[in-house]
């Protein structure tokens, strides 16, 4: 079969001028069938696709160059036509920086200051020479050829998503050149000056409007829910980043001003806009931005929702992408958050500030619908090796104002991070209060009563730390695993006693480090979840935060994650948390970026941490209900043998935004000792569960 091509055709006089060149529109992959169509007259390739409620977006792309690409942005309804906004172009700044892949673990390098060596930021130049558009699953992708800026080149993908006002703007682009790091910024600029307004939510949770002022210097704005929208005659645009994939690995989650509006943004777009935008210095701590490995395609890319009721209901419609920033309540779980070094104990109560009923820290995990918090207390701030007085008063008053802080609804539990014996950086949690000191003099006893607090432990060395979690239930696991504090671990120890205990969990993950060519996030540590088992050890993986500041005006979210812990009732605090330990001990459990939930999970009738038996011809039945926001992208079963990892991956590009579904399906397991699920939907939201071990 010949591709279905569409060339523009141009009647009268053959010009030679490049706004009048050919323009090819390859429509071969796309679904004539299906609920969007596609045309093509007079230089105007049109998209329509159905929206929900009967609606239908239509977008219009003018392919002559010089010219506006989006010509028209618009919603319809039967013979109703709402025109969104006109004549707009997609704008990009790249930010190319060089990635030390010398010092520390190559690519996994957080320790790295990119804009602290020479970087230059380049405009992403839009050459309209070709298109290409095509069907996968519910989803319309029209590709524009062809994007460059410096070394890099590739084209601009635009993605509709059937059943949803949403679409997607993509820069996918690639480079050869090796130890490169970037980030972008991204957005929208009005080429016809017929907005009226912009909107957004500031970190006061209050909706703001300003009237557009089209010759206003651009600004940027610390906002809530990284949206901002413009109001045209009839209706809004929102715009806004995956809620995750945008904000590469930091220590703090302060708000960067991650939205700028206005004219000649960075004095380098032209012409009055809106979008999303990265601080190049970050928190001015360790800056790693996003790996660009050479050859990987990089999704620089944004999203635009459509609303013909308003700025108001179009913010909240991204918000519900977002469960507005909240983990969803399901039944059977409850959400645990780990490794958070706020310091209150030593900033606050210890420096003799004034302690408020109920701190800001405290009312943004309730507010974001966090069940537990596992701290990471103590950072490099207290005494953990004594004087005895010191730290046993340190651990009081941690004890004490964890039991203050929790409640019918809310569990604060202690912990430390405490980078001792094991070697790396490690974290710990006791099922209740343990009073511990990092130090034994020859003199000092294993454990022994001291008045006031009871029972005090003194602990030397790894032996006497395996010990401790051995009587007191404890669990430790590798914080940030090959990476950071922990470049070797925990492969260095994976020969220790104390690792193939069953008091050392395993490992934590976060999206660390970020790379915007990856489909889902935090590849590292999943990895390690591989190969631990392929070392043949039960172990599990928790989510961590890793993030030192806690204020209701951060970008928390973004830099957020979370624990499903499979238990009905939450523990309190006087009665210990040994349900939580449990549960992170034996696998109940998935982790989670919060826009997809893995409801229920079952293979051969088994639940993750548990031992399955296959039939004779390997097969197992696999049974997933998710729960999502943003349309899915795959299911994946991943499994191993004890030297090789096996892949098995399920298409879900037929998905739509807000769904449940049970998937159900057989999977070859043959020859395998161990499975595990994840699930990634179109912005890299995820969730993975634990590991399944099968009888050999």
């Amino acid at each position: 079969m010949k591709p279905k091509f569409i060339y523009l055709l141009i009647a009268g006089l053959c010009y030679s001028s490049i706004a009048f060149a050919q323009i090819p529109v390859n429509l071969e992959k796309f679904n004539t069938g299906g609920e969007a169509s596609v045309t093509y007259q007079q230089k105007i390739l049109k998209i329509k696709w159905p929206v929900g409620n009967n609606s239908f977006g239509m977008v219009d792309f003018d392919l002559q160059s010089g010219k506006p690409l989006f010509k028209s942005i618009s919603i319809s309804k039967s013979a109703t036509q709402k025109v969104i906004s006109t004549d707009l172009d997609p704008a990009f700044l790249l930010s190319i920086g060089k990635r030390d892949l010398m010092s520390q673990n190559g690519w996994n390098i957080f320790f790295d200051k990119v804009p602290i060596r020479p970087y230059k930021t380049f405009n992403i130049v839009l050459k309209k020479s070709s298109a290409f558009v095509k069907t996968i699953g519910s989803r319309t992708i029209v590709t524009i050829s062809s994007l460059t800026a410096d070394r890099f080149s590739g084209n601009l993908e635009i993605t509709f998503y059937n059943g949803s006002p949403l679409f997607n703007i993509a820069a996918v682009m690639a480079t050869q050149v090796d130890a490169t790091a970037i980030v972008y910024d991204a957005g929208l600029v009005s080429r016809a000056n017929n907005w009226k307004n912009i909107s957004w939510i500031n970190t006061n949770d209050s909706l703001k409007r300003a009237a557009v002022k089209y010759s206003d210097t651009a600004q940027n704005l610390a906002v809530k829910y990284r949206t901002i929208t413009a109001q045209g005659q009839d209706g809004s645009l929102a715009l806004f980043p995956a809620p995750h994939q945008y904000f590469y690995p930091l220590d703090e989650a302060f708000n960067l001003k991650f939205i700028w509006h206005g004219d000649k943004y960075r004095k380098m777009i032209n012409g009055y806009g809106i979008g999303i935008r990265q601080e190049l210095e970050g928190d001015r701590r360790f800056v790693p931005w996003f790996n660009a490995p050479p050859n990987t395609q990089q999704r620089l890319n944004f999203f635009c929702l459509l609303s013909e009721t308003g700025d108001a209901d179009a913010i909240a419609s991204v918000k519900r992408f977002t469960n507005n920033d909240s983990y969803a309540k399901l039944p059977g779980f409850k959400t645990m958050s780990s490794h958070f070094h706020n310091e209150f104990i030593m900033s606050v109560v210890l420096a003799n500030k004034p302690i408020p009923d109920s701190p800001d820290f405290v009312k943004v995990f309730k507010k974001m619908g966090v069940d537990m918090v596992h701290l990471g207390e103590f950072h490099y701030t207290a005494h953990p090796r004594g004087p005895d007085p010191q730290r046993l008063l340190e651990l009081k008053s941690l004890f004490e104002q964890c039991e203050r802080l929790s409640d019918g609804q809310f569990l604060l539990m202690p912990g430390e991070e405490p980078n001792e014996f094991f070697g790396g950086h490690w974290l710990q949690i006791f099922p209740k209060p343990v009073y511990w000191i990092m130090s034994r003099k020859n003199e000092d006893p294993f454990v022994e009563d001291k008045p006031g607090y009871g029972k005090v432990y003194h602990i030397g060395d790894k032996k006497d730390m395996l010990k401790l979690l051995e009587e007191e239930k404890g669990l430790a696991w590798t914080a940030h695993a090959r990476t950071k504090g922990s470049v070797n671990a925990p492969d260095i120890y994976n020969h220790e006693d104390f690792f193939k205990s069953d008091r050392f969990m395993g490992a934590a993950w976060k999206a660390m480090p970020a790379d915007l060519s990856e489909p889902k996030l935090g590849k590292r540590v999943l990895d390690l979840m591989d190969d631990m088992n392929n070392w043949g050890f039960k172990k599990t993986v928790i989510t961590e935060a890793d993030l030192f500041t806690i204020t209701p005006q951060n970008e928390m979210y973004a830099h957020m994650n979370v624990n499903y812990l499979m238990m009905d009732q939450l523990p309190q605090f006087k009665n210990g948390w040994q349900p939580v330990v449990d549960a992170m001990q034996k696998g109940k459990f998935f982790g989670s970026t919060g826009e997809v939930l893995m409801a229920e999970l079952s293979i051969n009738h088994k639940r993750s941490g548990e031992t399955l038996s296959l039939d004779k011809d390997g097969y197992v039945d696999v049974s997933l209900k998710l729960l999502w926001t943003f349309p899915m992208n795959y299911i994946e079963v991943i499994s191993g043998d004890g030297n090789k990892v096996y892949r098995h991956k399920i298409d879900l590009a037929k998905t739509k935004a807000f769904g449940e579904q049970l998937f159900q399906f057989k999977t070859m397991l043959k020859g395998r000792t161990w499975a595990r699920v994840e699930a990634w939907d179109i912005a890299a939201n995820g969730a993975f569960s634990q590991s399944f071990y099968i009888n050999k």
